[in-house]
């Protein structure tokens, strides 16, 4: 996998976040999902224009959902590279709820108040490491594309003031 899932808690993966300075789509991504296609090209092209130094997707494969992601880590990261050109970092396979969810999941529900119900559920994370949206599947990434674009340029501008 391009990354491994490191964070072991909650404020570990917040500090992670923070410390880049930049926006982020947190993704949980699934291969056999009947949103993925949709999804992965949008994410990707999100990637492609906006990325990689103020903006990046992060995606986390799960496979709670319908069991749609159930290949290895190294098929999955195969799969999304080969078939959809992703070059957002592909974390390794996690749980996104119940008890064993992986720590950044357990972050973007408590501080968004929203936890995944299905797979492909998407949270904007502003560089100050707040959660800042949260949006289902049935909300497609042109959708809240307009958001993430005025968040990046608000972030351009201020760090051109900083030089």
């Amino acid at each position: 996998m391009g990354l491994q899932a490191h964070a072991t808690t909650p404020r570990e993966f917040f500090c992670i976040l923070v410390e880049t300075g930049f926006l982020h789509v947190v993704v949980n991504v699934a291969s056999e999902c009947g949103f993925t296609d949709q999804h992965y090209r949008a994410l990707q092209q999100l990637q492609r224009d906006l990325g990689p130094h103020h903006f990046n997707v992060l995606a986390f494969p799960c496979n709670q959902f319908g069991h749609q992601e159930p290949d290895g880590n190294k098929e999955i990261e195969s799969f999304a590279r080969r078939t959809y050109s992703v070059s957002f970092p592909m974390f390794t396979k996690i749980a996104v709820t119940s008890t064993g969810a992986y720590p950044a999941f357990k972050y973007l529900a408590q501080t968004s108040g929203k936890e995944p119900t299905w797979n492909l559920w998407k949270y904007l994370v502003a560089p100050d490491g707040k959660v800042v949206g949260a949006w289902d599947p049935t909300v497609s990434v042109e959708e809240i594309r307009p958001q993430i674009t005025a968040l990046v340029r608000k972030l351009i501008l201020r760090k051109r003031e900083d030089l």
